[in-house]
């Protein structure tokens, strides 16, 4: 062997047993970790400050293991509970909803109202980075769905006919939500 064959050797061996240590799957896991920005709160409600988090994502079978089948055809297949069944659409008391998937913080008994929708509704969201908007193309008719940034759980609809002062009416599924007392 030549002194180049040697050192091309000795290179190919450190990478095999570099590849070795680290499998390649951890190192492509690593990185194709999908980020989003959400903001944190405390019991009380209070932000506590913008914060990157890892988006949850997860098998079918996962989430029908952590869910309800109601909570599951919900927030997972985009359904609907049937108005005035929900647990929350007549909760007046003091606290935070959060995401039933993730626990993200997503509403502040604040803005709730009464819509007489038979579906909690909420004039905003606790903070705008915790939801996503997106179109939605079913039924027939395009309407602004609502989603958990962090996991993606279908949790309502937004829609243009709320009190002021953002005139909007973000109409939550109780089974997409988990109440929270405010604790003081």
């Amino acid at each position: 062997m030549t002194s180049f064959d040697t050192d091309g050797l000795k290179r190919r061996q450190f990478l095999g047993l570099l590849a070795a240590s680290f499998p390649a799957t951890a190192v492509l896991s690593a990185a194709s970790k999908d980020m989003v920005r959400i903001v944190g709160f405390d019991a009380m409600g209070r932000r506590t400050g913008v914060m990157e988090v890892e988006r949850i994502e997860k098998s079918p079978e996962e989430w029908r293991r952590q869910l309800t089948a109601d909570q599951y055809e919900v927030t997972r297949e985009a359904g609907t509970e049937r108005a005035f069944t929900g647990k929350y659409a007549d909760n007046h008391a003091d606290g935070i909803y959060t995401c039933i998937c993730c626990n993200t913080v997503l509403f502040d008994s604040t803005t709730k109202f009464e819509s007489g929708t038979g579906w909690p509704s909420f004039w905003q969201p606790i903070a705008r980075e915790n939801v996503t908007v997106e179109v939605d193309n079913s039924l027939g008719m395009e309407r602004d769905e609502v989603r958990c940034t962090r996991c993606s759980a279908h949790l309502g609809h937004v829609f243009d006919d709320g009190p002021p002062p953002t005139h909007l009416r973000y109409c939550m599924n109780s089974a997409a939500l988990n109440f929270i007392p405010r604790r003081k």
